[in-house]
């Protein structure tokens, strides 16, 4: 804690939380998009998980719940909306090179109704929360 003399010691120190924050800014949307193509191969990895002898799916709900937290990072750092979605567009980017052909012909995400549940559940709820968060004025109670 800083000894404030009319409060101008407290205005130094939160500009210079500020600037610290604007110089991390850059380096923390990195890394969210780093963590966003990690789980995402997490997240191919485990999509053909079974319970027994039923698919589920599991990794296609949590997709949509940790890139909404990635997104929510984002947003923490910075307001610009192309910023905003760079974790999601990362992780799009890296459900089509999955979803490619590889050398010899394989494929990590075949063409069944899990990869679609992943795609959908891994886009949509960010998408809906970017768009809440932006257009948060035309959503308020007036």
């Amino acid at each position: 804690m800083t000894t404030t003399v009319d409060g101008h010691a407290a205005v130094a120190t939160s500009a210079a939380r500020l600037a610290i924050g604007r110089a991390l800014a850059p380096v923390i949307l990195v890394l969210l998009v780093l963590d966003a193509l990690l789980t995402l191969s997490l997240e191919v990895l485990y999509l053909p998980t079974y319970l027994g002898t039923i698919a589920f799916p599991v990794a296609a709900v949590l997709a949509g719940v940790v890139n909404v937290l990635l997104v929510a990072g984002a947003r923490s750092v910075t307001q610009r909306t192309a910023a905003v979605g760079l974790p999601l567009a990362a992780w799009a980017f890296g459900f089509l090179i999955c979803a490619s052909l590889g050398p010899g012909g394989d494929v990590l995400l075949g063409s069944d109704a899990r990869t679609a549940l992943l795609l959908f559940c891994g886009l949509l709820p960010p998408l809906a929360y970017i768009y809440f968060q932006m257009n948060v004025r035309a959503f308020r109670p007036r």
